[in-house]
């Protein structure tokens, strides 16, 4: 097959704290392949040691690549994008991203590819702008997981590259730790949050009320998990109290977004973004809370740990 004919890819990488993986999108942004490896948290644990995490990213990545499907036959790799750091800026760093960015330069340096040097909170974003079908504009994004609650400025200022500004974050507690302390108190396996989502399916709205701790754009988690535990030590129905955490987790972000000292004018639309963000509840309600706004989502199977956005950033970035 000649060299013009063959079908052009990119591959993205992302080694997150639970999470391995591997994406493949074509020439015009189609996803081509896309694999994930979840890392194994011990029973009552609330997470992984980062060498616990490392060694199971070394042990992943060469699984989720073998099982490439025929990949390579009558294509060629272009370029390769991995997430380095959680966040864009110069002080991130973690240790589970250097084993992405090992395999991904090593690949590019053997093959003679192009490498981009992407964060965590990147992929997030670019795999929902791409996934809600946004185009190139600035946009409001909640980014909510359990290693991140912040809200930022997103402008992709150049084909894949992505100008962020942090407008609002949590000032102790992330959403998705608030969800998983309370989920071990309530004996569910770690991540706690689709236990938590079925669970909160037979609780009545309203019934029980935790507090919600807003300050400008800072929200404290801690106080209403506090407050939580309590309700839940003195026999309060676990239903009610997870219906009651989406709900505290909801309306603070709604706080934290009505303070900000923003124009909407000034934003082509709200984004949200991260694992806490699939959950269906806390959209609906975000959605009827934050009726101003233009809001949109990543798609549910996209808005957990993945490297869609990634290979997304590599092929406008490094497009032929």
């Amino acid at each position: 097959m000649k060299e013009s004919h063959k079908r052009t890819l990119y591959l993205g990488l992302d080694t997150s704290a639970y999470t391995t993986s591997l994406a493949v999108v074509d020439q015009e942004e189609h996803l081509v392949l896309e694999r994930r490896s979840p890392l194994v948290v011990g029973e009552g644990s609330l997470g992984l040691r980062q060498s616990e995490a490392v060694f199971s990213h070394i042990k992943n990545l060469p699984l989720l690549w073998r099982e490439k499907d025929g990949l390579t036959v009558g294509s060629r790799i272009n370029a390769v994008a991995a997430s380095t750091r959680p966040r864009p800026k110069p002080e991130s760093y973690m240790p589970v991203f250097k084993v992405g960015e090992a395999f991904g330069l090593f690949f590019a340096q053997t093959m003679g590819l192009n490498f981009l040097p992407s964060s965590h909170q990147e992929g997030h974003i670019m795999a929902g702008l791409w996934s809600a079908g946004l185009k190139q504009g600035r946009f409001l994004v909640l980014h909510l997981s359990g290693g991140t609650t912040e809200i930022v400025s997103a402008y992709e200022k150049e084909p894949g590259c992505l100008e962020l500004d942090l407008l609002g974050k949590s000032s102790d507690l992330n959403a998705g730790q608030f969800i998983d302390r309370l989920g071990r108190l309530m004996n569910f396996e770690f991540p706690a949050g689709p236990r938590m989502e079925k669970m909160a399916e037979s609780g009545r709205e309203g019934f029980i009320k935790l507090p919600v701790a807003v300050k400008g754009s800072l929200i404290s988690f801690s106080g209403p998990a506090t407050r939580a535990e309590h309700i839940l030590k003195d026999g309060g129905r676990k239903e009610d109290l997870a219906r009651a955490i989406e709900t505290c987790i909801a309306d603070s972000l709604t706080a934290a977004v009505s303070n900000l000292s923003v124009q909407k004018d000034f934003f082509d639309g709200m984004l949200a973004v991260g694992g806490v963000m699939s959950n269906r509840y806390i959209r609906e309600r975000l959605t009827g809370k934050l009726q101003s706004w233009k809001l949109h989502f990543a798609q549910p199977g996209l808005a957990s740990d993945n490297a869609v956005g990634l290979a997304v950033q590599a092929a406008r970035r490094f497009r032929v």
